[in-house]
Formats: structure tokens, sequence, C-alpha cells
């Protein structure tokens, strides 16, 4: 029995060796790529240099080629409005990253695109590496809801120096850079030429033709309510009533905003005595990305029976919005289903180059977001 008592005890002792080794060798493996990537993309930055100003954009992010080519127009529009300044361009989303430098899809030659894209925080501790007196950092999400108040952390998070390993930067520097923060499209929705007003005017020279033979219906994303962040959803329906006092054939739903999924955009539809004739199906995101391919366009369809089951939130799972609305009646062909996201609409896109232009100090906008704080 001793002996077996003694056998477990080592047995133990190396696990718990092991684990804390395994920890160890992971902690040194993370480290190790944090700061080679910090290192790869402060290359990046100080090579490219010719200004004493830098822009970053902030997007979610995609694995679209047809998306990659709108953040390069864009990126090559910011340049055009802001001469005196370097303008660089960042993904916020990890997956996003990863599958984007794997080369998930391919462009219309069939040909695999892999990109290599890189979160704020690097480009903004290689911005700050590079010793830029001004940096003005711009969100490219549409509301100001849970992934801008991601966007936000990042910023805060430099500004206070706040990053781990061997990436930190000199205080002195940071006490005297003018941080500058953009925000969302959708930001304003009171007083004349507000956000809102400004761009359903704005989407209606897009689609007004289209709105004058059937219905337009644009596809937003929206937040679930415990990451409502700002409770900014209120922006889509704001946008719906704005875009219907010049038509009422304007609707605007979301993917991800309780009592906003298609079904309900349905039934606000047969409530105005709409259910048949042309519809029309649009992106309400910066890009045309997974979301507007499958989910708006696609031909995923859970129709069985003549009907959809409806889940505990009242959306109809595993079914784009053509495929929907064509079994509710309506004639949504391939053609009918616009895939351009916002930034690819000069008009549109000029509301986030007007807020660049227009950006408060990091800690004026911050602190307007966060009073308490």
């Amino acid at each position: 029995m001793k002996k077996i008592k003694s056998f477990m005890l080592l047995a133990v002792a190396a696990m718990v060796a092991f684990a804390f080794t395994a920890c160890s060798d992971d902690d040194t493996k993370v480290e190790e790529r944090y700061n080679s990537e910090f290192t790869l993309v402060d290359n990046q930055v100080a090579q490219a240099k010719k200004n004493d100003k830098a822009i970053l954009l902030v997007a979610f992010g995609s694995t679209w080629d047809n998306a990659f080519k709108a953040f390069d127009a864009t990126v090559d529009a910011y340049k055009a409005a802001f001469p005196g300044y370097d303008v660089y361009l960042s993904f916020s989303s990890d997956i996003c990253i990863n599958r984007a430098h794997a080369g998930e899809n391919t462009n219309e030659k069939g040909e695999i695109v892999k990109r290599d894209y890189y979160s704020p925080n690097y480009w903004l501790h290689a911005i700050g590496k590079a010793q830029y007196k001004e940096i003005k950092v711009q969100s490219l999400q549409v509301i100001p809801g849970e992934e801008f108040a991601a966007v936000v952390a990042c910023v805060k998070k430099f500004a206070n120096n706040g990053y781990i390993f061997d990436a930190r930067l000199d205080d002195d520097y940071l006490s005297k850079v003018n941080i500058y923060l953009g925000l969302p499209l959708l930001n304003t929705c009171e007083g004349k030429g507000n956000d809102v007003e400004t761009v359903a005017k704005e989407l209606d020279k897009v689609a007004g033709a289209q709105a004058a033979k059937g219905v337009v219906a644009f596809m937003g994303h929206g937040n679930p309510d415990s990451y409502d962040t700002f409770k900014a959803n209120i922006r889509y329906n704001q946008l719906e009533d704005e875009l219907q006092k010049i038509n009422k054939n304007y609707f605007v739903g979301c993917v991800d905003q309780p009592e906003n999924f298609k079904p309900f955009v349905y039934t606000r539809m047969k409530a105005a005595g709409i259910i048949s004739g042309n519809m029309y199906l649009y992106p309400l995101m910066s890009i045309a990305g997974d979301h507007a391919h499958n989910d708006m366009a696609g031909d995923d369809d859970a129709w069985e029976d003549g009907k959809y089951e409806l889940n505990e939130e009242g959306e109809v799972e595993d079914t784009s919005w053509k495929m929907f609305f064509t079994n509710m009646g309506f004639s949504v062909p391939d053609e009918n289903c616009t895939l351009k996201g916002l930034l690819e609409f000069p008009g549109i896109r000029q509301v986030w180059i007007n807020h660049t232009k227009n950006a408060e100090l990091l800690e004026d906008a911050y602190h307007s977001m966060y009073p308490e704080e």
C-alpha cells in the first residue's frame, strides 16, 4: 500500500510539474508571437512613414476578396482627403485576421486570396513608436455598439501605455501626443443634418429608383440586448423612420437585433399593406462580407411543409433574407441582391471621413461616452 501511495504521489507531482511547464511554455510562445508581430508592424510603419500625423482606420474585418478591395478603396479615399497624414488599416476581429491570412475565399478568377491584417493595438504601438505627433483613430463601425466600445477600450489602453511584454512606449511621448477618436457612421440622431438623416438621404440616392418599383430592405448587424452598448440598436429603427419619410417602401432589419429580425420586418411590411412584388436587398454594413453573401443573399432555406418555424426570439434560423422573402411571396432574384458595402458608396463613405475631420480628442470623446468616469 505504501508503494502505491508513493507512486501516486510521484505521479501527481509529475503532472503538476508538467502543467506548470506547459503553461510556462504556452506563455512564452504567446509572448514571442506577440512581440514578433509588434516588431513586424513596427517595421512596416517605420518604412511607410512620410508625415508626422497618422490615421488608423479600425474595421471589424472580413475574409472576402470584394471586401478587401472595398478597404483598399477606403484607404485611398482617406489618403486623398487627408494629404498630410499617413493612413493605416486594422482589423479588430481575430477570427477575420486569421481567416484572411489563411485565404478562405477566392477572387473572380478563382484564385485563393490571402491578406495579412493586424489588430489595432499593433498599429497603435507602431504609430507611437514612430513618434507621430497626431493620431486619429477612426472607427469604421456603423453604430456605436459593442464593436465600437472595443475600439474605444483599445485606444484608451494605448493612451495609458497598457500593453504587456516588452511593448511599452515612452510615457513622456504619450503625455504629449494628440490622440483623436472618430465616431461610427450613425453616431448622431438629433439636430439638422444628423448622421441618421444624412445617411438616409445618401441611401435614397443609391436605391431610390428601386424603391419606386418595390420594397428596398437594408440588412444591418445589430447587437443582442446584453451587448447593446450605448443603446445603439435604436439607430436602425431611427434610420427606417427617416427613410420612410422619403419612401414608404424602405425597411431596415438586422441579423442580431432582438425584435428586428427578418420576420419582424415582414410583419411591418404586412401592416403597411405590402405583401408581394419586387424586393431589393442591401447590406447595411461597412463591407459586403459573410453576412451579406450568406445571411442576406445566400440559398439556405428552412422552409418545410409550407411554413417556417420561429425560434424563441422570433427569428427563422438557417434561412437567408432572399429565401425568406421569396417564400413570403416577393420576387427576390439574385440580381436584386446588391453585394456592396456602405464604404463602396462615396456619399456614405464621406460621412465617415467627416467624422474623422471632426474627431474629438480622446479624453473629451471618452468622457462624453462614459460621463461617470
